[in-house]
């Protein structure tokens, strides 16, 4: 069947480990309908390996992601987390390398390959300008470019690192998407990154920790799709 089609812009709630279970439940219903609503953005929702399945089974226009892969195939491996399982438990894309598991770049080379095998989109983090350069040079569906020290903050990336990384990647490899999400916190702040260039964007604090998670959810996947109009008709 091959990889899911992406197309910009996209937006993308991690949810990492602040969600799971009836919660997340819930959060992917609505993804779902914002999707639906939004039919020219690409939805993602990551979730724990645990709730992949039940996440999957809740939707169909939104794109389900593993927060994570290790570069092995079936047989030994135990405590790994193995590709085929994910992808039969209805993930079609996995990030790599984010922050809080980052992967030397031999590791990253072996998860790609694992995941390209299996028709999985991959969403490859890298936390400055050389390593988005680096990263490029293997061609992955989309890179999130996301300073370390960002994650978390509500401080978005200056102009000039969004625009020095946007050039850097699709200088080495002109397919691959744009992410750029650090300290996404606000409707406002999708519109205003993906006006700057990126792809797309998402968000973890700024959805989980919100009056109404469900709204801002839906109010950032809006803003990404009014952003993406605007681009579209400039």
């Amino acid at each position: 069947m091959g990889k899911r089609s992406v197309q910009a812009p996209f937006f993308m709630f991690n949810p990492k480990s602040y969600l799971y279970g009836e919660d997340l439940a819930a959060m992917a219903q609505t993804a779902e309908k914002a999707a639906a609503a939004r039919p020219e953005v690409t939805v993602f929702i990551t979730c724990p390996f645990a709730d992949l399945a039940r996440t999957a089974s809740l939707t169909d226009k939104v794109i389900v992601s593993a927060q994570h892969i290790d570069g092995i195939s079936p047989g030994r491996g135990m405590g790994h987390v193995l590709p085929e399982a994910v992808k039969a438990a209805g993930a079609e894309a996995t990030f790599l390398n984010h922050a809080e598991r980052p992967l030397t770049f031999e590791e990253i080379i072996k998860a790609m390959e694992r995941a390209d095998e299996l028709d999985m989109l991959t969403i490859v983090c890298a936390n400055s300008l050389k390593e988005a350069r680096a990263i490029a040079t293997l061609e992955p569906d989309i890179i999130l470019c996301e300073p370390t020290e960002l994650i978390g903050t509500g401080n978005t990336s200056d102009v000039s690192y969004i625009a020095a990384t946007n050039d850097a990647i699709k200088a080495v490899s002109p397919k691959t998407l744009i992410m750029q999400a650090a300290g996404i916190s606000s409707a406002q702040d999708v519109f205003d990154v993906i006006k700057l260039g990126a792809d797309g964007t998402g968000c973890t604090s700024g959805i989980t920790e919100a009056l109404d998670p469900k709204q801002m959810l839906a109010d950032m996947v809006a803003a990404a799709d009014e952003a993406g109009h605007s681009e579209r008709s400039s």
